[in-house]
C-alpha cells in the first residue's frame, strides 16, 4: 500500500499524540476532519494501522526480566507448539524463524529465577526438542515504526 505525504503526517501525529482527536489533528494539519477520518479508515482497512491501545510496559507490571528463547520443534509440531505457547501469559510474543531454531519467543519475567521457571514450561511441552535463551541486558532502540513510516512517505528519489 502506498502511503503519501498526508499519511505520513497523520501517523506521525497518530503516534505523537495518541489521545488527540480527529477534529484537533485536521486543525493541527490544515485539512478537513473528513479527509482525516477516511485516511485513518483506509489505513486500518489496509492493515497499515493495527490497533488503538495504550503500550503497556512488562516492567511496569512487576516483570523486569527480558529474554529470547529459540525453541526447536519436532518436525511436523510447529502449529501445536505455537498454540501452545498461546496459553504461557509470560509470552508476549513468538515468530516463526529461519536459521538456529524453529521459533523465536519473547519471554518476560518477574527475575531469573521465574525465567527459569517458564523456560523450564516450555521444554516440557509436547513437540520441543530444545530451547536456547538470550537474556536481555538493556533496551537500545526501543520499538518504533515512526523512522520506517517517514522513510516511506517520502517522496522517491530521482
Amino acid at each position: 500500500m502506498a502511503v503519501d505525504e498526508l499519511d505520513t503526517r497523520i501517523l506521525r501525529l497518530l503516534l505523537e499524540q495518541p489521545r488527540t482527536s480527529v477534529r484537533e489533528y485536521a486543525r493541527i494539519l490544515g485539512v478537513a476532519r473528513g479527509t482525516v477520518q477516511a485516511r485513518l479508515d483506509r489505513l486500518e482497512r489496509d492493515g497499515v494501522i493495527t490497533g488503538t491501545g495504550p503500550s503497556l510496559s512488562p516492567a511496569a507490571l512487576g516483570h523486569p526480566v527480558l529474554a529470547f528463547v529459540h525453541i526447536e520443534v519436532t518436525q511436523g509440531h510447529l502449529d501445536d507448539v505455537g498454540d501452545a505457547l498461546a496459553a504461557v501469559p509470560e509470552i508476549i510474543e513468538a515468530f516463526s524463524i529461519t536459521g538456529g531454531g524453529d521459533l523465536l519467543t519473547r519471554v518476560v519475567a518477574r527475575d531469573n529465577a521465574h525465567l527459569e521457571d517458564v523456560i523450564q514450561t516450555l521444554i516440557s511441552l509436547p513437540g520441543v526438542v530444545r530451547t536456547r535463551t538470550e537474556v536481555a541486558l538493556r533496551e537500545r532502540v526501543p520499538h518504533r515504526v515512526l523512522p520506517l513510516v517517514e522513510s516511506v512517505g517520502r517522496p522517491a528519489r530521482s
